[in-house]
């Protein structure tokens, strides 16, 4: 068995975006939040802030009690996406990427020689190189090993700013102190149904057959599992999109049922837009409010496979005339299943509604062109502002379907602002370094 799998995760990549921006964050605990709210969660949180033990999930009301100094900061997806093909290209410099497997990581294939570890881990050093000239205040862990799962696995286990090589002679000792949780693949509910198999550790995990693992897995993805776990190469089967849907966590001002109402149809009108993007119809329309301390409230209805936006609005306030709010809304999603592709489906005849291709057209050509919202249905009116781009863990937004071009400005003059705060703070520096004085 070789080395055959190069793999780049970014540190705590949305926080150290934030501070490699703005310097005055640098060397701080900071949190990166979807709102600004006591009552959200943090979807990111810096290296020195994970000291303290918070990290992705934590509530902001515990992350002050555990870190009294902490920053929070506002989520900016589209710099995290221009940051994400900055770097991209920082690795492709050193070596061709295979798969992006999310906005923070990558794999990379090593092929004849580089599969030396010496070649290798030269390799990896010249990545790390080019991130951080790419950016002084981003860092990456990479792992190397047979394949990619086990390279994800490698550069977990050393951070931040690691390098771990999995050669053969290493496994599966090496793994063994790591825990159920930390493989990929491995949820709760996995590690639940392990545990309810008499498998209680990594090493029980490597040592289960084949047999066993496809009982657990309940499929032939447990035998996958197997071997990817033992170093060999498997080919992952091509997957289909399931589902498009956006989820957002509500600012105060709309934790009511007329906001609830507005960010919903906001929401819906962005996934149509992504559904026509893909040229897939969806005959399923889901939606869901999460309320404060209480069980969420869920409805959904089948339909005539479509895109129409119209047809998809009338849907949702139809399901909305179902939902009476008693609690506080704290979280709402829209999702449309049951995808097929539009080429070679038949429009059926008796639909309840007329589809309307020419309004969509319209809407889609206005919105690329000047930006998101430019053009929309009166009822998202209260909602314009709420509801931004947000990042999936598997997915990388296209910023002109989701981001408006006004607030694009406005980032991108303020983003400057804090580049050429940042490069002057950096030449101070080096001129200190250096002992000769600024120019």
């Amino acid at each position: 068995m070789t080395l055959r799998s190069l793999f780049v995760d970014f540190n705590s990549y949305f926080a150290s975006v934030e501070q490699q921006e703005n310097p005055s964050l640098r060397g701080r605990p900071v949190v990166v939040v979807p709102v600004i709210a006591e009552t959200t969660c943090c979807i990111a949180a810096s290296v020195e802030a994970k000291k303290y033990g918070i990290k992705t999930g934590t509530m902001v009301s515990e992350a002050k009690q555990r870190c009294p100094e902490l920053v929070v900061a506002l989520a900016h997806p589209a710099l995290y996406v221009h940051y994400h093909h900055r770097l991209l290209k920082a690795i492709d410099n050193c070596i061709p990427i295979h798969k992006v497997g999310s906005i923070d990581e990558a794999e990379c294939l090593l092929m004849g020689r580089e599969r030396e570890p010496e070649r290798a881990i030269e390799i990896a050093h010249r990545i790390k190189q080019s991130v951080k000239e790419t950016g002084d205040w981003l860092r990456c862990s990479i792992g190397i090993a047979p394949n990619g799962f086990l390279a994800k696995t490698a550069s977990d286990m050393q951070k931040p700013d690691g390098l771990v090589v999995l050669e053969t002679k290493d496994l599966p000792e090496a793994l063994f102190n790591l825990k159920l949780g930390d493989l990929c693949g491995v949820g709760h509910n996995m590690e639940k149904r392990l545990r309810y198999f008499g498998i209680h550790s990594v090493e029980q995990l490597c040592f289960a057959s084949r047999a066993k693992l496809r009982e657990v897995w309940g499929s032939i993805e447990g035998e996958r599992f197997h071997d990817r776990l033992h170093g060999e190469l498997v080919e992952q089967p091509e997957t289909q999109r399931g589902t498009v849907g956006h989820s957002h966590v509500l600012s105060p001002e709309f934790r009511n049922t007329t906001g609830v109402n507005a960010v919903l149809k906001k929401l819906l009108m962005k996934a149509a837009m992504r559904l026509r993007s893909y040229t897939l119809l969806a005959s399923r329309l889901n939606v869901r409010v999460k309320y404060i301390g209480n069980d969420a409230w869920e409805a959904g209805e089948r339909m005539d496979p479509t895109d129409d936006s119209r047809i998809l609005l009338h849907r949702l306030i139809r399901l909305l005339e179902q939902r009476k709010d008693k609690h506080m809304p704290l979280a709402v999603s829209v999702t449309l299943t049951g995808l097929i592709e539009r080429e070679g489906t038949c429009v059926p005849l008796f639909s309840e509604m007329k589809e309307s291709p020419a309004l969509n057209k319209l809407l889609d050509n206005i919105n690329r062109k000047y930006g998101n919202n430019k053009m929309y249905f009166g009822s998202m009116q209260q909602a314009l502002d709420s509801a931004p781009m947000r990042i999936s863990f598997n997915q990388i937004p296209d910023v002109a379907l989701e981001e408006e071009s006004s607030k694009n400005e406005l980032w991108m003059k303020r983003m400057n602002q804090f580049r050429v705060l940042a490069e002057a703070e950096h030449k101070k520096r080096e001129s200190h370094r250096s002992g000769v004085g600024p120019t």
